[in-house]
C-alpha cells in the first residue's frame, strides 16, 4: 500500500517522518508494543492482559448493579468524555456500556452543527440529549467543543468562547441542582503516544474511519491545544462540577480508572467496595495531573 492509498494521502506518516519533533520520533521508533511512551507516566508498560480482563469483568458486574439502581430509582446520570484526539474516549465508552442496556445507557455523539443549529443558543442542542429518569447519557465529546477544538481551529470568536465560559458553570450547576449526576472526564495522552495511535489507525483498514481532517491538521497544533485545555480547566473546573483527568497512555488502566471513578461518585445498592474502590490516584485525579 502506497502513501497515496492511505487516508489523507498518507499525511500522518509524512508528518511522522519529516515534521514531528525529534524526541517524538525517537520515542516511537524505539518503543516495544507494550511500552508506555509518556516520559513521566507512572508505569513503564501497559497493564497485563489477564489482570486487565479480570478487573474489567468484575467492574462490569458492578456496572450492571449500577444500571439496575438507576432504572429502579429513576436516577439521571451524565458522563462527559473529553480529551485530545486518540486519547481513548471511544474505547472507554465501549467498555462502559458493552454489557448495559442501550435503552438505559446511550451514547451521545453529535456531528458538526448544521446551519439551523449554528443559529441557536449554543447549549440548546446538547440540552435535548440530557437524560430523563432512569437514563445514563454518555457524551462522546460535548459542549466543551467550544472551549478547545473551536478555539484551536477558529470555529468560534473570542467573544463567543468567553460567553461560553461565563455560562457553562451556571448551566452545569443548574443540572446538578435539578438532580442530575454529572461526571466530567478529560483523557490526556502524551504526544508520542497520540502519534503512535494515529499511525496505527492510518494503516488499519478497520480503523481508518476514525481519522478526520481535524486529526491530521491538529498534529501540528499540540501547543495550541495545550493552551486551550488549560484555559478551559481554569474557567470550568468548579467545586460543584470538577474535572477528572485520566492519564490514558495506557488505555487499559484508563478504562479501569474511569469506571471506578463513576462507581465511586454515584451511590447504588449492592456495591462491592473492594471491586468498586477508588481509582489509582497516579492515573486519575484533578487538573493537576494534566498540568504535570
Amino acid at each position: 500500500m502506497t502513501k497515496q492509498d492511505l487516508p489523507f494521502g498518507g499525511q500522518i506518516s509524512r508528518y511522522y517522518e519529516k515534521e514531528a519533533p525529534e524526541d517524538v520520533r525517537k520515542a516511537i521508533a524505539g518503543a516495544g508494543k507494550d511500552d508506555i511512551l509518556g516520559g513521566n507516566y507512572p508505569y513503564p508498560e501497559r497493564m497485563e492482559t489477564k489482570l486487565y480482563e479480570k478487573e474489567l469483568y468484575k467492574l462490569q458486574i458492578e456496572l450492571a448493579k449500577f444500571q439496575t439502581h438507576v432504572q429502579q430509582q429513576g436516577t439521571r446520570v451524565v458522563v462527559l468524555f473529553e480529551g485530545r484526539d486518540a486519547a481513548g474516549k471511544g474505547g472507554t465508552i465501549k467498555r462502559f456500556r458493552e454489557n448495559m442496556n442501550p435503552r438505559v445507557a446511550r451514547v451521545v455523539a453529535l456531528p458538526a452543527p448544521n446551519e439551523r443549529e449554528k443559529s441557536q443558543f449554543y447549549l440548546q442542542r446538547y440540552m435535548s440529549h440530557l437524560p430523563a429518569a432512569g437514563e445514563i447519557a454518555l457524551f462522546d465529546r460535548s459542549w466543551y467543543n467550544r472551549g478547545v477544538v473551536e478555539k484551536v481551529f477558529g470555529f468560534c470568536s473570542a467573544e463567543e468562547r468567553a460567553r461560553f465560559f461565563r455560562l457553562c458553570p451556571g448551566f452545569e450547576t443548574a443540572m446538578i441542582e435539578d438532580g442530575i449526576y454529572l461526571v466530567k472526564f478529560w483523557l490526556t495522552v502524551s504526544r508520542p503516544e497520540q502519534l503512535r495511535r494515529f499511525l496505527a489507525r492510518e494503516q488499519d483498514p478497520l480503523k481508518q474511519w476514525k481519522l478526520s481532517r481535524i486529526d491530521v491538521e491538529g498534529l501540528k497544533l499540540w501547543d495550541e491545544y495545550t493552551g486551550a485545555i488549560r484555559e478551559t480547566f481554569e474557567a470550568t473546573d468548579t467545586v460543584v462540577a470538577p474535572w477528572t483527568v485520566i492519564r490514558s497512555d495506557d488505555k487499559r488502566r484508563a478504562r479501569i480508572a474511569a469506571i471506578r471513578h463513576v462507581l465511586n461518585q454515584i451511590p447504588y445498592e449492592g456495591r462491592d467496595e473492594e471491586v468498586a474502590r477508588a481509582p489509582d490516584p497516579d492515573i486519575c485525579g484533578g487538573p493537576a495531573l494534566f498540568h504535570a
